[in-house]
């Protein structure tokens, strides 16, 4: 398991707050949720099974965090993560998507995962194949007809015979190979191309997503593969051979059995608009008939069952649940109490205030101004923020969200894009490199100014 499970709740909330600003009553309880994973894992077997995950319920407006929350937090942990939303689901028997998809995303999630974790353990050995392998296409080697063994005398010495030169050119050549001289030169290859390429199939209507997978699968492994020429620079075939290196390396039947155990005991399944679902959300006729139905689908999963994936039988029982919603117009009540039951960790997070917008602006690892310096410096344009200024888009910002809608953070990517918009239309036409931008309040005030105050422009361009 990850060292990150190691970090203890007030550590994981550290980690969190490097990128998300305030909400700590969320940020808390989804680090007790991720520490207490790692709790159930170091108890004694004969109660592991019966420690069930806290599911958690975080009920805010848009863009105050809710899912980003979520997102690093499986990223501090390493662990299998998907998103879903609760409104692309619909009953069985209705046209949408199955709720069984989101456990079969978070499988193949895991497979990736796994899969890269063990490509970096074989990359050293792949490396070596693929060299060989262009070496090879470079100066073939040849076979030695005197069985003496070939001298290592002085590097000047003239070979005894063609074998010794060929092999003396090649340690060469993989020296050049090494030092990247040859990135450009061009040779041929041979690539392993699947035989049923652009073969697709039509699914029977008794016939599950799963089954249809699995089928699929199975006949691409059937058919044999074709063997195709292709003329290519060295650098672009490393790239094409190290991928068939690397899968010959990787035995794909202990992925699937530690992805699946990953997803199992670590996998993290986010599922927002939650609200979307409830009874309240609106008129209850047409298209909003199959909102009970979903949430009895979603039951058994959050509840804990068995589902069918390609790679193998997933038990849900340990992934720990995420589910969020607005609750503008429902509220968490108007859930199944069935469900209800299933997320008994309530989270209410806040509404954004002006100082919040300013420390967003500011703080995060990967604050907006932060993104923008970032663009501007590939132009070589230093782009730099006056606190004021800073000030002033925080308050727009924030009036914006309050007369407008409500959009959370987001409102700050509209305005600042606002701000900028001329700037990034002038680079590097007008405003050459090595230029220096200075954004102060009163280029804010000219910018914006006018389009706050014009409740009609707001509506559309804010």
């Amino acid at each position: 398991m990850n060292n990150n499970l190691f970090l203890t709740p007030k550590e994981i909330v550290a980690e969190l707050d490097k990128y998300i600003i305030g909400q700590n009553d969320a940020k808390r309880n989804v680090a007790i949720a991720l520490r207490n994973r790692w709790r159930r894992m170091n108890t004694p077997m004969d109660i592991q099974g019966e420690i069930v995950p806290n599911n958690i319920l975080m009920i805010g407006a848009t863009g105050v965090g809710k899912t980003e929350i979520a997102r690093r937090l499986a990223k501090i942990a390493d662990a299998p993560f998907t998103k879903v939303e609760a409104s692309k689901f619909t009953e069985v028997g209705y046209v949408g998507r199955d709720v069984e998809s989101m456990v079969r995303d978070l499988v193949e999630q895991s497979v990736n995962l796994v899969k890269a974790a063990k490509k970096e353990e074989v990359k050293e050995k792949a490396t070596q194949a693929v060299e060989d392998v262009i070496l090879d296409a470079l100066i073939p080697p040849m076979k030695s007809t005197n069985q003496r063994p070939i001298s290592t005398t002085a590097e000047n010495q003239v070979p005894d015979n063609d074998y010794e030169l060929n092999q003396k050119t090649r340690e060469r050549f993989r020296q050049k190979l090494r030092n990247g001289e040859l990135e450009d030169r061009k040779i041929d290859i041979n690539v392993k191309t699947p035989a049923n390429n652009g073969m697709g199939m039509v699914g029977g209507g008794m016939m599950d997503e799963a089954s249809m997978i699995n089928l699929q699968d199975m006949l691409s492994n059937m058919m044999p593969k074709k063997n195709k020429k292709r003329k290519v620079t060295i650098e672009e075939a490393r790239k094409i051979l190290i991928e068939e290196e690397v899968s010959k390396l990787i035995d794909m039947d202990e992925v699937k059995e530690e992805a699946i155990k990953k997803a199992e005991n670590t996998g993290m399944i986010f599922i927002d608009e939650i609200d979307k679902i409830a009874k309240g959300s609106g008129n209850s006729s047409g298209g909003d008939v199959s909102r009970e139905g979903v949430q009895r689908d979603l039951l058994p999963i959050v509840e804990g069952s068995a589902v069918n994936t390609k790679y193998g039988l997933i038990h849900t029982d340990h992934i720990l649940f995420v589910a969020a919603g607005a609750f503008h117009v429902s509220k968490p009540s108007d859930l199944i109490p069935e469900l209800q039951g299933r997320f008994p960790i309530r989270v209410e997070l806040d509404s954004l205030t002006k100082d919040d917008f300013l420390r967003i602006l500011k703080e995060p690892k990967n604050a907006l101004t932060k993104q923008y310096i970032a663009l501007l410096k590939a132009e070589e344009v230093e782009l730099l923020f006056d606190d004021d200024a800073l000030e002033d888009l925080a308050e727009i910002a924030f009036q914006v969200n309050s007369e407008v809608e409500n959009i959370g953070a987001r409102r700050l990517q509209t305005v600042m894009s606002r701000l900028l918009n001329e700037l990034l239309f002038d680079i590097p036409d007008k405003i050459g490199a090595n230029a220096k931008v200075v954004i102060t309040k009163q280029m804010v005030g000219e910018k914006l100014d006018g389009l706050v105050k014009d409740k009609d422009l707001s509506q559309y361009i804010l």
